[in-house]
Order: C-alpha cells, then sequence, then structure tokens
C-alpha cells in the first residue's frame, strides 16, 4: 500500500519511509489464510463469542475488528494517523556494524519499534484502542503490562485522549522495573502490583500462594474483573487477540514497503514471541504473500525457553488468564494455570500465544525456537556494542536467533538476507544487564513436571 520505486542502488544505513508512504491501512490476515483459526468460544455455552458477549469488556469498533475475517485491508481512521505520524513510519536499519563483527556473508536488517517514548511497538495498538474507546464515550480503561512496555504505551494514549487508566502490573516486574512505574504515573496511569488485595480474583490466588510472584493471566484476571464492575469502563490488552495484531500489521507493511523500493527480498523473518501481537504484525505481510504462494520465506517465532508455549506447549482451547473468566481461546499454551520463572524474559512471559500465529505454526508456515536466558543477553550485549542500541530482553530474543542464522550463512559460505523485528529498547531492564554483567544471571528450564502442573489447568473442551 505505498510506492513502490526503487530510487537508488545503495542501501542506506537507515531506510526511512515518507508520511506519504505510511500504510493507509491495517492488513488483516485471517482474510487471506486458507484456514481460518478456530474461533473463541464463550466458556459458559461452548459457543462461538457473539459481539454482543464482548461487548461488556472491549469496546464496539474493536470487537468488530476482532471477528472480522473477509476484509483483507482495514482503514486506519485519519485521526490516528495523525497520531502515528509523531513517531512513524519507523526505520528498517541494515546491521553493517553487527554483520561485520559476525564476519558473515548474509546481510541483517532490523526493524526498529523503539523510537517512541514508551519505548516498544506496543504503541502502535495503545494509540488505537484509546482512540476507540474515546470514540465509544469510554471514561475509563483497565490493563494488565508485564514488562511495562504495554503499561506505558497505555498511559501515553489515555493521556493524548484525556481517558483515566489502572494498569495491573506483574509483581515481580512492578519490584525489578519501578522507573516503568513512574512513567506510566507521569502519563497519569494507576499502577497495582498484581496479584493484589483489590479484587476478588487477587485475593483468591493470593490466598493460594501469598509469596507468588504473579503472572500476565493474573494481572488479566484482576484488570477485567475492575472493568466489567465500574461504570463506563472497558478492557484493553495489548498482544494475543486478533484485533492487537490488526493494529501491528503497520511494522510489517512498512518493512515490506521498504524492501520493495530497495530491492531488498528476505529469506528469514524472524520476531520474539510472547502473545504473538509484535511478530505476527511484523511478518502478516509477508505471509500472506507465502500462503498465496509468492515468496518462500522461512518465518521464525522466538520464546524463552523459560516460557517455551509454541515449542513446548499443547495446542487446545485454554482460558487467557489465571483467574479462568476470559472466552476461551485456540492457542498453544501452557496452561492458565502456570507461573512464569520470574526471569528477564520480561513481556515473553505469558502461558499462551495468539490464536492467529498459533494456528500458522500448527499448518506448517512458520518454525518457533526457544532460547536461554544467557544466551540472550549475550546476543544483547554484542548488540549494543557493534549497533549502539541498548536492545529490550523480548527483542534479544528474535536477536539471538538472526545471530545463529548469520553466523550458520559464514559457516555454509551463504548469502542470505535476514530480517528480525527489534520491537525495543532495554534502557528501563537494566536491573537485567547489571545481573548478565555481574556473572549472577541463571538460565531456568521448566522440567516435564513442571508443565504438566500448568497443563491441568487446561479445560477439557
Amino acid at each position: 500500500m505505498g510506492n513502490t520505486s526503487k530510487v537508488m542502488k545503495k542501501i542506506p544505513y537507515k531506510i526511512y519511509l515518507t508520511e506519504e508512504e505510511m500504510p493507509k491501512y491495517w492488513y488483516n490476515l485471517k482474510a487471506v489464510m486458507k484456514e481460518l483459526p478456530d474461533p473463541m468460544i464463550h466458556p459458559a455455552t461452548l459457543k462461538p463469542c457473539t459481539s454482543e458477549d464482548l461487548a461488556p469488556i472491549f469496546c464496539r469498533e474493536l470487537i468488530e475488528q476482532e471477528l472480522n475475517t473477509t476484509d483483507q485491508y482495514i482503514e486506519i481512521p485519519q485521526e490516528l494517523l495523525d497520531f502515528y505520524k509523531m513517531f512513524r513510519p519507523s526505520p528498517l536499519v541494515r546491521a553493517y556494524c553487527l554483520e561485520k563483527l559476525l564476519d558473515t556473508p548474509a546481510e541483517i536488517y532490523y526493524k526498529f519499534e523503539g523510537t517512541n517514548t514508551s519505548g516498544s511497538h506496543k504503541l502502535n495498538s495503545a494509540a488505537a484502542q484509546a482512540y476507540y474507546a474515546k470514540k465509544q464515550g469510554i471514561i475509563h480503561l483497565t490493563t494488565e503490562t508485564g514488562a511495562g512496555q504495554w503499561g506505558t504505551a497505555m498511559a501515553m494514549a489515555c493521556a493524548y485522549y484525556g481517558i483515566d487508566l489502572t494498569v495491573y502490573m506483574v509483581k515481580v516486574s512492578a519490584q525489578q522495573k519501578p522507573y516503568r512505574k513512574a512513567v506510566i504515573e507521569t502519563y497519569g496511569g494507576k499502577v497495582i502490583p498484581s496479584p493484589s488485595d483489590t479484587t476478588e480474583a487477587g485475593r483468591k490466588i493470593l490466598a493460594r500462594d501469598p509469596s507468588t510472584t504473579g503472572s500476565l493471566g493474573c494481572a488479566i484476571s484482576e484488570a477485567i474483573e475492575v472493568a466489567l464492575k465500574s461504570n463506563n469502563c472497558r478492557y484493553v490488552l495489548g498482544s494475543v487477540l486478533d484485533h492487537v495484531l490488526l493494529h501491528q500489521t503497520i511494522i510489517g507493511q512498512e518493512t515490506k514497503t521498504a524492501c520493495e523500493k530497495y530491492d531488498i527480498k528476505p529469506d528469514i523473518i524472524i520476531g520474539c514471541t510472547g502473545g504473538g501481537s509484535n511478530y505476527g504484525g511484523l511478518i502478516a505481510p509477508f505471509m500472506g504473500d507465502k500462503i498465496a504462494g509468492k515468496n518462500d520465506i522461512r518465518f521464525i517465532g522466538v520464546e524463552p525457553a523459560s516460557c517455551p508455549s509454541l515449542t513446548r506447549g499443547k495446542y487446545a482451547y485454554d482460558f487467557g488468564d489465571t483467574g479462568q473468566t476470559t472466552p476461551l481461546l485456540k492457542m498453544y499454551t501452557l496452561g492458565s494455570g502456570f507461573i512464569p520463572s520470574p526471569n528477564h524474559a520480561g513481556g515473553l512471559r505469558y502461558h499462551g500465544m495468539s490464536p492467529i500465529v498459533s494456528k500458522l505454526y500448527h499448518d506448517g508456515y512458520m518454525e518457533a525456537r526457544s532460547v536461554e536466558q544467557s544466551k540472550v543477553f549475550e546476543a544483547a550485549t554484542a548488540f549494543a556494542r557493534s549497533e549502539g542500541i541498548l536492545p529490550a530482553p523480548e527483542s534479544s530474543h528474535a536477536l539471538r536467533v538472526a545471530m545463529d542464522e548469520a553466523i550458520l550463512c559464514r559457516e555454509k559460505g551463504e548469502k542470505k538476507t535476514i530480517i528480525f523485528g527489534l520491537s525495543g529498547t532495554g534502557y528501563f531492564d537494566l536491573s537485567a544487564y547489571v545481573n548478565y554483567n555481574s556473572g549472577t544471571m541463571t538460565d531456568y528450564i521448566p522440567s516435564d513436571e513442571d508443565l504438566e502442573k500448568g497443563f491441568a489447568s487446561i479445560p477439557k473442551v
């Protein structure tokens, strides 16, 4: 959906698109998939959720986007495009220095989403969700956040649109990242470490395990409960669901336009996978072409070995939250009762995966890998020293595999073009870098017995 003329032969260090080249539509991958993901279902009736079922939780237009399976392109409102122009288009960067460090014949590019104050891609969807809430007349929103990027982005968007926000932040992240809390509060958001005693769901979780470090599943339960019990309030979330992935496709469309503009033909596209929206948004238009037989790109989703939903999870209907209050989603899951290790994988510590990404993986359109924490930070440190950007721990999972693939190119004497998503910066993750630099960082890989405890919470549907 942009100007694809090739304006020069030499590829610059940073490829910037113009405002005119910025996508005017989101790309709905479901409209081109040969087989759709199974629908979300109501846990009481076990029937597909309707817009009426979802209306008490989500904003109307977000529900329409969630359930839309026919329109390949969905128009981005002009008011939202005006907001996007404050930080978009984001650059596609040729990692010349990293290539030199690795002594690889591979060409490495990264789509850098850390150019806004939230430090990540999350603002793409946060702005959209706040916009639709304002349009509907909603005055209060609730949400969860893991590592804090989503909470920060949502606070920024709510400040812009004049909406009150309550953020349930995973307790261990709130402890590890006090400055995230400070930024969220600067933008007017209220932060509550989760699980808390402010909700029935939180009190139940604390009664079972008073020392729990929390999880995204716990925080989701609390945020949804408050949204349902509050007047003129809705719940918003930063990943997993289809409408969130839809908003993030602006990343992939910008990347595709930049590739076409400079005749870049990717062989491999890599992204980190927690809930799946960043990765899904990056690959969407390329994946659409693959489904149509127009390319043979390898797509690789990378997750933490400590929370391996794709590589070791079950493909089943499961709840999205620990309190088991959400609709049931068909996805790769470790079970809503799975409590991840309190390590520095940040926002990737979620028990389930996007239904769209899960379906693509299940049908063989993409690969999945899991990597250990110490190897992730080894890659992050090398990238920081060569490319000058301190990457987020989440993004560094994709970086790790991009580097591994580039090293493999060197060993085999092959030249391939690799693109990975640098979904954010790591300047609020310095405690993790302190642990790595001091040699105190440890790797945790759950045993089969650990995973079975989470699998036991998956409903038999």
